[in-house]
């Protein structure tokens, strides 16, 4: 009991160490967001014909050598092409234009071509989709937790299951601010899964002390 203990100990401490440099990382440095979530910079290509992303990505790559771009097609048929990267410069947008135009014997003009400032995306507009949900979700299932394990402790059981979550997240938010995973489209999915893993954890707990406790008021 003693050996379990002291794991338990030693494992609190390194999360609340993880979470701790995780804050001071996010305080000092910021989250590293995907770069669909950053401040960019954006030309549309309306090109007029069926193109591949392969061959404006080679021209991407040659105008904005060591920078990450983004590029996709939109519209219904596919003819037009978003370019996005973090810095766009009027000499680059142009020579962008004029290898287009060479690539795909068209005329797209640089002069009615604009490059267009994207602002930064912050994290409470990535989640706000997801609060609702989530919020109706846990008052549910907390709920459940407290019918179901009553027995155990009605409060005791509210407060474990809230303080399991929020740190499962804090722990998860602290991870990816210390090791630099962008936050982006692998985010919510990531936080499902924490919240699933963490509730299949502390259900499986809830119901091995229950089981003791039963058995114990039946001796």
């Amino acid at each position: 009991m003693k050996e379990i203990s002291k794991k338990v100990k030693i494992v609190a401490l390194f999360i609340a160490v993880v979470i701790i440099v995780g804050m001071i990382v996010t305080f000092t440095i910021g989250l590293n967001f995907d770069l669909r979530y950053q401040e960019t910079k954006k030309i549309q290509l309306y090109l007029e014909k069926e193109f591949e992303l392969a061959d404006i990505k080679q021209i991407t790559d040659e105008i904005l050598p060591n920078q990450a771009v983004i590029l996709q097609k939109v519209e219904v048929f596919e003819d037009t092409v978003d370019i996005l990267a973090k810095d766009i410069t009027e000499e680059q947008k142009n020579n962008i234009i004029s290898k287009v135009n060479e690539k795909y014997g068209i005329e797209l003009s640089q002069d009615t071509i604009e490059i267009v400032n994207l602002p930064h995306t912050r994290g409470r507009d990535i989640i706000r989709p997801y609060l609702m949900p989530f919020a109706i979700a846990t008052i549910i299932i907390l709920i459940y937790m407290v019918v179901r394990y009553y027995k155990l402790g009605m409060i005791k059981i509210l407060l474990e299951t809230v303080v399991l979550l929020i740190v499962a997240q804090a722990t998860l938010l602290s991870v990816m601010a210390i090791t630099r995973i962008p936050i982006g489209r692998v985010t919510i999915p990531l936080v499902l899964a924490v919240y699933v893993l963490s509730l299949v954890g502390i259900t499986t707990d809830f119901e091995k002390k229950l089981t003791e406790k039963k058995n114990e008021e039946e001796k």
